[in-house]
């Protein structure tokens, strides 16, 4: 936030740049102090990736700090509400309790997993196959969950969804969580596209 016209707030152990330095990102053009990049790099996973927090480009993979689990799916043979002319993609995701590594909150710290195994329900038809295909990206990349505090229970430490929102009622919609919901997957595909994960992205990954 600072002018760009004067010296960065943050210290930076390199002697030789210098605080005034203002570097620019390639994609999306703006323009940050070193000083300050280093900042968000350093207070961030550290994963090789930064994001611009002016437009959310993400340069690099980014990665997340979700602890270990499996995740599965399978076609069940009734369609969710809203999507009469379909299957449905249950998908399965387990993480048991475990202890917190150095990437966690409060490493060495137990966490807890409430609520596991927790099933997730897609339409089987062409966008529902999109979400899926990239919500498996997300999961390799660790973004599905997190470590926190959870915003239902207040309870800290334990295994929190993280930025990418799930529909977990099957049959109905009473909780908010379910079909029919005419906006979700496309409001999901923008959600995985924020954290670096859309068909565009992934293809060049592979290049």
């Amino acid at each position: 936030m600072e002018r760009l016209t004067a010296s960065s707030g943050y210290k930076n152990p390199q002697p030789t740049v210098k605080p005034d330095l203002v570097g620019k990102l390639s994609r999306c053009g703006h323009s940050f102090h070193i000083y300050c990049l280093v900042a968000m790099y350093n207070n961030g996973n550290k994963d090789g990736s930064l994001q611009c927090p002016t437009c959310k480009t993400i340069y690099g993979v980014k990665t997340g700090t979700q602890p270990p689990g499996k995740m599965e799916y399978h076609l069940i043979p009734h369609s969710l509400p809203g999507h009469p002319d379909c299957k449905t993609i249950r998908i399965i995701y387990s993480i048991p309790p475990g202890v917190q590594g150095p990437e966690h909150p409060n490493p060495g710290k137990s966490f807890s997993a409430r609520g596991f195994p927790r099933h997730c329900y897609l339409p089987d038809s062409e966008k529902g196959r999109k979400v899926l295909k990239l919500l498996l990206v997300a999961w390799d990349r660790r973004l599905i969950f997190a470590i926190g505090t959870s915003s239902t229970t207040g309870e800290s430490d334990t295994v929190i969804w993280n930025e990418v929102h799930h529909k977990t009622e099957f049959g109905s919609n009473l909780t908010g969580h379910g079909y029919p919901d005419a906006n979700y997957l496309d409001n999901v595909l923008a959600e995985l596209a924020a954290q670096g994960i859309s068909e565009d992205s992934t293809a060049q990954e592979k290049d």
